[in-house]
């Protein structure tokens, strides 16, 4: 089960984005955004801590929509990237509000098509956290 952004996306803004992670996202990805430009998804799997919040493409539009679109992906992504050992050429799609993230990680020549779920310890410094 899933549900949208009020609004889809333009492809001139997905490009956008595209541009500014230096990457191409995944067909379904993208057909995604432009559909929805966001919104929430669920993981049948596990049903108690499956529920993300997928990071919208900016949409500079109109004042609504930059509203709705203000956490997006490009911004999100540079934020995650401040985090010791998060990968440096992931690109964060989404995350629960708990601290935990939704990632495409690099594939051979494009990013993997490959949704990888990474759980943090809600640690914001730029270094690792250490165990006593």
């Amino acid at each position: 089960m899933a549900s949208g952004m009020a609004f889809p996306a333009d492809e001139s803004c997905v490009r956008a984005a595209e541009e500014a992670l230096g990457c191409s996202f995944p067909a379904a990805y993208r057909r995604r955004l432009l559909a929805d430009n966001g919104g929430e998804v669920f993981d049948a799997a596990d049903p108690e801590d499956g529920f993300f919040i997928l990071h919208p493409v900016f949409d500079g539009s109109d004042r609504k929509r930059i509203g709705r679109t203000a956490n997006h992906v490009v911004k999100e992504t540079a934020a995650w990237r401040e985090w010791a050992g998060f990968p440096p050429e992931a690109i964060a799609i989404g995350d629960d509000q708990e601290g935990n993230a939704l990632l495409f990680l690099p594939g051979d020549e494009h990013l993997s098509d490959v949704v990888v779920r990474v759980r943090t310890c809600l640690n914001r410094s730029k270094t690792p956290m250490t165990t006593p």
